[in-house]
């Protein structure tokens, strides 16, 4: 989204459109089978995961301490969620 320039640049901003709209799709699928709180904590602490990464790898920004524990702090909720929708 960031190359997209806020939407005034065509490839990009397809590409993120295509993006969204493919991710979106399989997420519906997703939720056939599995129980919603655990799949968006799944997809939401991917995505932040991945766009962090994708930060720190394209664009040069830092990877500080703090960002770290965020995305620690993350993941740890990802498992316990799925911890505790096993348990129940």
């Amino acid at each position: 989204m960031k190359l997209s320039n806020g939407f005034t640049r065509f490839w990009p901003s397809l590409l993120t459109v295509c993006g969204y709209a493919i991710s979106l799709y399989l997420l519906s699928h997703i939720l056939r089978t599995l129980e919603v709180g655990i799949v968006y904590a799944i997809w939401s602490g991917v995505g932040l995961a991945a766009v962090a990464l994708i930060g720190v790898l394209w664009f040069g920004e830092t990877v500080t301490l703090v960002k770290l524990v965020g995305l620690f702090a993350i993941l740890v909720g990802v498992v316990l969620l799925n911890i505790a929708g096993r348990t129940t």
